[in-house]
């Protein structure tokens, strides 16, 4: 590898601040849409006593999956030895301290009491997934905050390693303390499953690599900076690993209900009675986000597109909404059985098995709030490489890898 030199984003100023208005308004509408809420009441959204956890938690459960993911190009670089990645590392950690904040802040804005924070802060119940991942999400802010100055700072470039490593280990928890909030909900027979713990993972792997795929693509092309083919091949192939591996894991989900009777209820309610969760899952989560960027990636002229490898990214993203509104609200839409194996017992709170499931149709200021969350992660992105040095100059084959453009060239 060649000496690679590093720059801030240096696109024409009316280009910049055309983009950072964009996002800005974006963020607006989303702060706008938590102040209305906060002001009426959250009778104004579409959520109720069944349905607690709205599309704000949709869009905040993402952003966080996709934080940890999209620090596994660092992660590759550091601890498994990837050379050809380390000029990717400053961005890859940048990403997920946007990402994971923008999740944590629509995540607060949508309790309905953001101002009570403080009290989740101070006391805990160690017994609750959620107060073990107040530690888990801080942490990997700071850990990789730390990452990130001993990647751009010479002087304790020697700490990378080790402190990759800690960042490594750190999001396999973070994202298995994010799965398992919906695993050790015993009382959801959608959720109760140990699955969601590696599902969550290998999700974040995917998402995370699929945003990250599509900042440094429009990054370097509106910057008319070169990004070669080499570097986008290696990532595009691992998205497809991991985007086949998402499938994998819930086939196994399924069977893995299937082989309980008591699950076959909320299987079929998956599967092919659910309606709209069933339309969002097989529409949503298996064909626009699995099965079509999987073809778009390994097809022999398709997945050599650098448009088409960015649609397949969008797919991928798209396919995440889908999976983890199928997952969050789907799963609080299913009726849950108060009495398992005895005579179906039915409220004004739809429990029963045998009851209908849950309303839910979200609404604009929560929608409002979810996109103002993508928003934030984008514009903190924007801020960043615009005044500091987080981009190479050139990732262009002979730069990145020679050796591997000499083979392609012979």
């Amino acid at each position: 590898m060649k000496k690679i030199y590093f720059r801030t984003w240096g696109i024409e100023a009316s280009r910049y601040w055309g983009l950072f208005a964009v996002l800005a308004l974006v963020v607006g509408a989303g702060g706008m849409a938590a102040l209305y809420m906060e002001h009426s009441g959250h009778w104004v959204s579409g959520m109720s006593n069944q349905v607690v956890w709205g599309t704000p938690h949709v869009f905040a459960v993402f952003l966080i999956v996709a934080a940890s993911g999209a620090l596994n190009v660092a992660s590759i670089a550091s601890v498994f030895g990837r050379k050809v990645y380390k000029p990717l590392a400053p961005l890859s950690a940048l990403l997920a301290i946007a990402l994971l904040v923008a999740g944590l802040i629509v995540l607060v804005l949508d309790l309905g009491r953001p101002e009570r924070l403080i009290v989740a802060m101070t006391t805990y119940n160690f017994k609750s997934i959620f107060a073990w991942n107040i530690y888990l999400y801080t942490g990997f802010l700071a850990i990789v905050a730390v990452y990130l100055w001993t990647m751009m700072d010479r002087s304790v470039n020697g700490y990378t390693k080790p402190v990759g490593f800690l960042a490594f280990f750190w999001r396999l928890a973070l994202t298995t303390g994010t799965g398992s909030i919906f695993g050790f909900l015993v009382a959801r027979t959608a959720y109760d499953s140990a699955v969601f713990a590696p599902m969550f993972i290998i999700m974040s792997f995917a998402f995370g690599l699929a945003v990250f795929m599509l900042v440094l693509m429009f990054a370097f092309e509106w910057d008319g900076r070169p990004l070669g083919d080499v570097l986008v091949q290696r990532l595009k192939n691992l998205l497809g690993v991991f985007v086949g591996a998402v499938l994998y894991f819930w086939a196994v989900y399924f069977l893995t209900k299937l082989y309980g009777t008591q699950n076959h209820e909320v299987v079929a309610f998956y599967l092919y009675n659910g309606r709209v969760y069933t339309w969002m899952f097989w529409l949503g989560q298996v064909l626009l986000g699995g099965i079509v960027p999987l073809a778009i990636l390994f097809h022999p002229v398709l997945g050599k597109s650098r448009a088409a490898i960015a649609a397949a990214c969008g797919l991928v993203i798209v396919g995440g909404l889908s999976a983890m509104y199928v997952i969050i609200i789907g799963g609080q839409a299913f009726p849950m059985p108060m009495f398992p194996g005895k005579t179906i017992v039915e409220s004004g709170f739809y429990d029963g098995v045998g009851g209908a499931a849950a309303h839910y149709v979200p609404s604009m200021p929560e929608v409002l709030l979810g996109v103002g969350g993508v928003g934030l992660a984008l514009l903190v992105t924007v801020i960043a490489i615009r005044v500091l040095r987080f981009l190479p100059v050139s990732l262009a084959d002979e730069v990145s890898d020679p050796h591997a453009a000499t083979q392609a060239k012979a």
